[in-house]
């Protein structure tokens, strides 16, 4: 497997945005944990350098990394001169030694050298700020001080990163609406972990789309250090650090559970009452909604709605589990990858979950992904696209089985439906063909093969 350093579209993409000299928004890095953002952020400086364009990268929760431009603003005792106030008129004292945390006041203090250093160069500064959630009130404090640089006409472009789900970091502070372009970097998908690490359909299917792993182990990945870095540095963190970090949970065992539970689960409808039934640790069905929607917001698990014309019907009705990364499904499994491959039943739902996994990953924000079911599940179809007056529904098969049941009754109940099947059969989309497109791609194309 290559060692190069791939990178993906949205380098290109935010370097383009942070090239131009107008001033619009900061930027917001945000997405999952472990898909790649730093590393975005740092191939985007190096080209932004490159091009003669000033960029400061600093990380708030290591700023005497290797990658790390907290040299610039320091002084030569290892330590921060800053005053007692959030104004310019002081440049004295000693605020923060090397090592200690991060506070607002640091915040500022780095946000006012930038300002300094972006005066001195006729394309400004671009300060991009990693792990901001780590600062407190974080929000509050860069809109202040984004809206002092639009008021003095600073040359600064800003970068925000964060590792925590960007509803949660948020939260309900409105402070920043309006003032952010959101870039959201989801999971790496087939094109991108075959074309940077060599990896089949079918091992992307079960390994999912990590890059870490592969990038540490070159010349080939052992199951167990894999499945030590799933659970040790994505799902464990996930939910201590990233969501326990920034909202209270009251049942931190629960979450747990459910995480557990909805991974292996993934790809079958569950009501919430079996759900808690199969808990050790008590709940009620809103706890587990919410609890679910976190791990959503995190990147890990999303509980799909039923189809139907009528929201309050798709609101109420019971979740289908799709993990969003089907490493996190494989992980907890047990099972190697020619065991996964030799158990159909379980190599099916890796396959469904797969697709299911890429249709929510791309989709665009007005589109959304359900699944649909009638007559108490005489007709299924895995999963549906919708979009304004665009619908499309979408069945996966892991085998050369030809039965289209679901999806004639599904065409034949929602008028100007579209459908399509996806899987080795003659008429359904190949894999490979699938996870090139996009979900929104895919409710656009017009020659879907029947």
């Amino acid at each position: 497997m290559s060692r190069q350093i791939f990178e993906r579209s949205h380098v290109s993409r935010l370097f383009k945005e942070l090239s131009r000299k107008e001033h619009t928004s900061i930027i917001a890095i945000n997405g999952p944990r472990q898909v790649g953002k730093t590393t975005i952020a740092l191939q985007v400086r190096q080209k932004l350098i490159k091009s003669k364009i000033p960029c400061w990268y600093i990380p708030m929760d290591d700023f005497n990394s290797d990658e790390s431009d907290w040299f610039r603003i320091r002084s030569d005792d290892g330590n921060l001169r800053v005053g007692g106030n959030f104004d310019d008129s002081f440049d004295t004292g000693t605020i923060m030694a090397a090592g200690a945390s991060p506070d607002e006041q640091i915040l500022v203090e780095i946000w006012k050298a930038a300002r300094r250093e972006s005066m001195k160069s006729e394309r400004g500064l671009v300060l991009m700020i990693d792990e901001i959630q780590i600062i407190p009130r974080w929000s509050n404090i860069v809109k202040g001080l984004w809206d002092t640089d639009r008021r003095e006409e600073y040359p600064l472009q800003i970068v925000i990163l964060g590792s925590a789900p960007w509803q949660l970091m948020i939260g309900r502070n409105e402070s920043l609406a309006g003032r952010f372009d959101s870039y959201r970097i989801t999971h790496w998908s087939l094109p991108e972990m075959t074309q940077a690490f060599g990896l089949t359909i079918e091992q992307f299917m079960f390994f999912g789309g990590y890059p870490e792993p592969f990038r540490r182990e070159p010349k080939g990945i052992t199951l167990r250090r894999w499945r030590n870095y799933i659970l040790n540095s994505i799902m464990t963190p996930v939910i201590e650090r990233d969501i326990m970090g920034l909202k209270r949970i009251n049942n931190p065992a629960l979450m747990h559970q459910l995480i557990d539970f909805a991974s292996r689960y993934s790809g079958q409808i569950i009501s919430y009452n079996k759900l808690l039934s199969k808990l050790q640790d008590k709940g009620n069905a809103t706890t587990l909604a919410d609890y679910l929607k976190l791990l959503s917001d995190a990147g890990l698990i999303v509980a799909l709605d039923q189809y139907s014309k009528s929201p309050y019907r798709s609101r109420n009705s019971s979740p289908k589990l799709n993990v969003l990364n089907t490493a996190l499904m494989t992980a907890t499994s047990g099972y190697s990858f020619h065991e996964a491959q030799a158990d159909r039943s379980f190599w099916g739902r890796i396959v469904e979950s797969a697709v299911g996994a890429h249709l929510q990953n791309t989709k665009d924000t007005a589109t959304h992904i359900h699944y649909w079911r009638r007559d108490s599940g005489k007709y299924e179809v895995d999963f549906v696209i919708s979009r304004g007056p665009h619908l499309l529904g979408v069945e996966v098969k892991s085998g050369n089985t030809q039965a289209r049941r679901g999806l004639d009754e599904f065409k034949a109940r929602s008028k100007n439906a579209r459908i399509m099947e996806v899987g080795p059969s003659a008429n359904a989309i190949p894999f490979n063909e699938f996870f090139s497109l996009t979900a929104d791609e895919w409710i656009e194309e017009k020659c879907v093969r029947l």
